[in-house]
């Protein structure tokens, strides 16, 4: 994505991927920070390096889908080229550890990650709505369940 993409509010591209075997955000947040301690960092895994990396590190964020839906963020701050023992090249995608609450957005499953663009990322929630690992206590997710059933979210 050029600059003049960014400038006219197309926005920064996004990554998308599956949160397998996680059932809701506090998992995901439980399962992020015991990776954070045990690896050191705060990185996602992938066997495919992106290829359009500079318009992804311009704002853009990786986009978790947890059991079927769009429910959180974090931004991603740069990207690892590395190999393993045998020789096969991997990334690391580079997160901040910060999780951003989004509006839920249905997604159907997929395999690895795939591009996300602006208009097809959900809006992040509204403040106080439910941010992991950030600042303010979070609403329980039956809560939000119940709000979102109403409407009201």
């Amino acid at each position: 994505m050029s600059t003049d993409d960014q400038a006219n509010g197309a926005g920064p591209l996004h990554l998308l991927k599956m949160a397998v075997g996680v059932g809701s955000v506090d998992e995901l947040r439980e399962f992020r920070s015991a990776r954070r301690k045990e690896r050191g960092g705060s990185w996602v895994y992938t066997r495919n390096h992106p290829r359009r990396t500079e318009a992804v590190l311009g704002g853009g964020s990786i986009y978790w889908v947890i059991r079927g839906q769009i429910r959180v963020r974090q931004l991603v701050t740069g990207f690892r080229s590395e190999r393993d023992d045998q020789g096969r090249a991997y990334c690391l995608i580079e997160v901040d550890e910060c999780l951003i609450a989004t509006l839920w957005r249905p997604w159907r499953p997929f395999q690895g990650w795939r591009y996300l663009t602006p208009a097809d990322a959900p809006p992040d929630a509204p403040a106080g709505y439910h941010r992991q690992g950030c600042t303010g206590d979070p609403m329980p997710e039956r809560m939000l369940a119940e709000l979102r059933a109403l409407g009201l979210l």
